[in-house]
């Protein structure tokens, strides 16, 4: 049950790649050119860090699958692939070899395929302390992802409708593990209220993963005999949302969720993120034309970057928080309507003697 029910979560979300809305908020927010704010290429470097992680570009492949044959098999390209390009990597849920421990080689491949990349394990917010020491052992990981999926878990068939403990479970999980913890929403986003608890709780970082991307809720409800929890497809707040969101809090966040290009991986880090995720993407990439495929787009998207930050004026990804942005359109009303100051946002470097220090240019 748990193997075909991973292989139909891969089939769903395929379908989900082909009939994707065109709307994603990221649109709504754009950087103000300035002429002269350009750089030299060897100046800028794609590394990152936070919460004590350092890793060599703020591109990553996020939690996708494992637990079936089909899906080891996707998670070792996926591996390969990660090694290749140096991106870190995350599991899919370990929870399908909890329940089945003959399942272990088709999250195990991510290491063994990647043996010196930074690889992160992913557990939900109900395993036991033990389990989520049990899946960073298996993956040898780097760090461990707690996913929160109420509207999933809503929607599933045979779902949890428990919530309330999730809370001290993720304390307890932060208090057990020698690794960085890193929760993460599905796709229907972290609030600010959600983010200032998680610090509150020990998390070392929190992975938004707004509405834009793959749709839990709607594959779940694609698995109803009814197919009656329609209401829910494109339930919560979207990623650039999320991160205009979580504008001031000290907790270091991630950004994933409708992430399409090259350019939305630069405005999620010009609104904070530290490190932006990809999976369905990458995915439909992965499996309509391989290893060989995804390795280019990966590289090509790094090399994209490179060129935006340099275009920017920016030489670490971090700098792109000095940027001028501006947001408008239904994003705007979000800010609004949250107390979200975005004016301040589009005036971040308000001269150009604020440009000239921002390049360390003299001229």
């Amino acid at each position: 049950m748990s193997a075909q029910r991973k292989d139909d979560h891969v089939r769903l979300a395929i379908e989900q790649q082909h009939t994707r809305s065109t709307v994603n908020q990221f649109d709504e927010v754009s950087f103000v050119h300035h002429a002269l704010a350009g750089i030299d290429r060897p100046e800028v470097s794609l590394a990152t860090s936070f919460a004590g992680i350092s890793w060599p570009v703020p591109l990553y492949i996020n939690a996708m699958t494992g637990g079936s044959a089909h899906t080891g098999a996707i998670n070792r390209d996926l591996a390969i692939a990660a090694r290749e390009t140096g991106v870190p990597i995350a599991s899919g849920s370990v929870n399908a070899y909890f329940k089945d421990p003959s399942c272990a080689g088709t999250f195990r491949v991510l290491r063994e395929e990647n043996p010196d990349g930074f690889v992160m394990a992913n557990v939900n917010a109900t395993a036991t302390t033990d389990n989520a020491r049990r899946a960073v052992d298996l993956l040898g990981a780097n760090a461990l992802q707690i996913h929160l999926n109420t509207a999933q878990e809503t929607a599933m068939p045979e779902g949890d409708r428990s919530f309330s403990s999730w809370v001290g479970q993720i304390a307890e999980i932060c208090a057990a593990v020698d690794v960085p913890v890193i929760v993460k929403e599905v796709g229907n986003g972290l609030s600010r209220e959600t983010v200032v608890t998680l610090q509150n709780l020990g998390v070392r970082a929190a992975d938004l993963s707004g509405r834009g991307g793959t749709d839990f809720a709607r594959i779940e409800n694609g698995r109803r005999e009814l197919a009656d929890y329609a209401f829910l497809h494109g339930w919560g707040q979207s990623t650039a949302a999320c991160l205009l969101d979580a504008q001031g809090v000290s907790l270091p966040v991630l950004a994933s969720g409708g992430v399409r290009d090259p350019l939305d991986v630069a405005r999620a880090l010009a609104l904070g993120a530290r490190g932006v995720g990809v999976s369905g993407g990458f995915l439909r990439t992965l499996l309509d034309g391989g290893v060989t495929a995804l390795v280019a787009q990966i590289s090509t998207w790094l090399d994209q970057l490179a060129a935006l930050q340099t275009m920017l004026g920016a030489r670490t990804p971090h700098d792109l928080t000095r940027c001028d942005l501006l947001v408008q359109g239904s994003l705007r009303s979000f800010c609004a309507d949250r107390g979200i100051q975005t004016r301040q946002l589009a005036q971040r470097s308000s001269s150009i003697d604020a440009l000239r220090e921002m390049t360390g240019s003299t001229r």
